[in-house]
């Protein structure tokens, strides 16, 4: 029996990424296809249970496409598992995102939420993300996603595994190879811009520049900037258990 995929992304349902990962797929398995009707980036793990949740059918043409809903992808992703997928998901996959999503951008990430959502499942789930370019090559970039896709499910064991995979710009043209890293926990984020509105009350862009160069450990921030692309196995078990373990002998009052 052929895989059932549900493909989603955080970029919105008209979104080039998701369309080339759509495409790319497709020999892969039969593609259930649920993704945001708006873009939806850096929203995280967000989920709607306050307002309903509208949903409808896209088309390309006459070729149903699948659903576009007025949620995170996290929303996504429940609505796909329980209401879209003519059968229980083998695989969900997110992306491709416009932007590398490493580091503790990981925990910002609606790409990656989405797959952490498909993860709470217990199904093998998988984010994609291209290192932002105006010009992203994203057919490309979506062939060599399913290809180490592929290689993932032959090597994984029968029991769910979740993952975050990075293709930097420079892979595609001179692919220097893929290195299992672990996700980088420096902090390198966004400095602020800021400015006036005409009435001269200040606000703040974020400028998304590095603050700080990354640490000396070896991770996916590291190896990005080195060109290769990066394949990181994540949990979303948050307990510290050494600490845990400690702390049950502490004597409580």
């Amino acid at each position: 029996m052929a895989l059932q995929i549900l493909l989603t992304n955080d970029d919105g349902i008209y979104a080039p990424g998701l369309a080339a990962l759509e495409r790319a797929l497709q020999p892969l398995g039969d593609v259930s296809l649920c993704a945001p009707a708006t873009e939806q980036s850096g929203v995280g793990h967000s989920i709607t249970f306050l307002t309903p949740l509208t949903a409808k059918e896209v088309f390309d043409g006459s070729r149903r496409r699948g659903w576009a809903v007025e949620g995170s992808p996290a929303d996504c992703v429940k609505l796909g598992v329980s209401e879209f997928c003519p059968r229980r998901p083998d695989l969900v996959v997110s992306g491709i995102n416009g932007g590398l999503n490493a580091g503790i951008n990981v925990l910002y990430s609606g790409t990656v939420a989405a797959a952490i959502e498909g993860a709470f499942y217990g199904i093998t789930s998988i984010a994609v993300s291209l290192e932002y370019d105006e010009h992203a090559q994203f057919d490309k970039a979506a062939a060599l996603a399913v290809k180490l896709i592929r290689q993932i499910l032959s090597h994984k064991s029968s029991a769910p595994e979740l993952f975050t995979l990075n293709i930097p710009t420079a892979a595609l043209e001179q692919y220097r190879g893929l290195q299992v890293v672990p996700m980088g926990v420096s902090r390198y984020g966004e400095t602020y811009e800021k400015r006036f509105d005409p009435k001269g009350r200040p606000y703040f862009w974020a400028s998304n520049e590095i603050a700080a160069p990354p640490g000396p450990e070896v991770s996916d921030v590291t190896a990005l900037a080195q060109g290769y692309v990066t394949l990181t196995p994540l949990h979303f078990e948050l307990t510290k258990l050494p600490l845990l373990t400690a702390m049950q002998k502490w004597a409580w009052e």
